[in-house]
């Protein structure tokens, strides 16, 4: 195939501090390989491919998409739009009755010159993408889609490091940095930091290791109260590990009266399964997106873990606080953008040869960084709960990995 002369670019799903920097970094590789290769972004992801509403790249955007850098979620916005869920497509009149969206998604690719497609999302994106990739080549479009791996999850199969998980992490133990001085606002206070990752605990564990990286350069005056041991990641819950409530409201109430108040790491997919089946059980609707998903807003774990936990445990005032949207719309950090560069100057190199897949480092082959074919590509890999940096921090804290997770009685 010939080198393409035009290519767009889209960002779709949920904010991850990577967005700006892969379209800023696309856009500069594109500069320097060849500026004559037209550049165009969909506004709001797949909703903008299929309403045909993009923008331009300038010269002036292409001089300054260093600027991209600097700035925390997607200047050229998202959306959650799945293009094989016809009905929800029609729904939000975004194709008419009878349309195709993937044959819309398609033509107007055609339509907009497009030779090359590239979307930056999570497994959702990507699997649309890879939805689009194949319609495209069953039907003879001569388009290509190149994925990025955006997910604060971590958890996309078989890629090691998805972009702006690094960021998020990092991000979240910031923001909890301020939010566990609220233990001195009362008497045995009950914390529960709710960290993002639906069906992975990755970012969750990420996130209580930076943050006790904190305070490991902190110093204390344990004499006036200022100890390490209030301001300590008491508890740590994520989807992949069995915890005994009981068993863990036992340890959790000698900490609560050692020290006043707990502190305690919940994903926000931990104990789902429990939640959905006693909402469930008082015949409740349990909401779901456009992807089937849960709405994990509404189920709202960290809640539901502070309700458990805080009668056996005597709490006298529960706190939930959640990081996600404080951690998931930051600027990458340093590392993140040495990855997201990476990635996306070989994003440009697949263009130029025309080779289709998401980019990132390739588990299932070495760990090298390539273009995974798409039909490989899938969400929910589960974190390791047996990785040694896990069972480290769980040393720690005192905390050991026990039995099926089950609502208190």
């Amino acid at each position: 195939m010939n080198k393409p002369k035009k290519v767009a670019i889209l960002t779709a799903g949920g904010l991850a501090p990577c967005l700006n920097s892969a379209i800023g970094s696309l856009i500069e590789r594109y500069n320097e390989i060849d500026p004559s290769i037209e550049i165009i972004c969909y506004r709001s992801g797949y909703k903008g491919l299929l309403l045909g509403d993009s923008y331009k790249v300038t010269p002036e955007v292409r001089a300054n998409a260093g600027l991209l850098q600097k700035f925390g979620g997607s200047v050229i916005g998202n959306s959650r739009v799945k293009l094989t869920n016809v009905k929800d497509c029609i729904k939000r009149g975004l194709v008419q009755e009878g349309q195709n969206p993937q044959k819309v998604a398609a033509d107007q690719l055609v339509k907009d010159g497009v030779d090359v497609l590239h979307t930056i999302g999570g497994d959702d994106t990507n699997t649309a993408a890879a939805d689009l990739a194949a319609f495209l080549a069953q039907n003879d479009y001569g388009l290509t889609v190149i994925g990025l791996p955006k997910t604060v999850d971590n958890d996309v199969f078989p890629i090691k490091q998805s972009l702006g998980a690094w960021t998020a992490a990092e991000q979240g133990a910031r923001y909890f940095r301020n939010v566990v001085a609220e233990n001195n606002s009362n008497p045995r206070m009950l914390i529960v930091h709710e960290v993002m990752g639906r069906s992975c605990g990755w970012l969750t564990v990420a996130t209580a290791v930076e943050y006790r990286k904190l305070l490991d350069r902190a110093e204390w005056l344990p004499d006036l109260g200022l100890s390490r041991d209030t301001y300590e990641v008491h508890g740590i819950f994520v989807p992949e590990m069995d915890v005994d409530l009981t068993a863990e409201a036992k340890r959790l109430r000698e900490v609560m009266d050692k020290v006043d108040c707990v502190n305690i790491f919940v994903s926000e997919g931990a104990g789902v399964e429990a939640i959905v089946a006693e909402m469930q059980s008082k015949g409740q609707d349990v909401p779901r997106d456009a992807f089937g998903h849960i709405k994990l807003d509404a189920v709202n774990p960290g809640k539901w873990f502070g309700e458990q936990f805080a009668q056996m445990i005597g709490a006298e005032k529960t706190l939930v606080q959640k990081s996600g949207y404080f951690a998931r719309a930051a600027a990458a950090n340093a590392e993140d953008i040495r990855l997201i560069k990476s990635c996306a100057d070989l994003a440009v190199e697949c263009a130029l040869r025309r080779e289709p897949g998401v980019i990132g480092h390739d588990e299932d082959n070495g760990n090298v960084l390539r273009a995974i074919e798409f039909p490989r590509i899938k969400g929910g890999k589960p974190f390791d709960i047996n990785a040694p940096w896990f069972e480290k921090t769980l040393s720690a804290i005192g905390q050991t990995k026990g039995k099926k997770v089950s609502a208190a009685h």
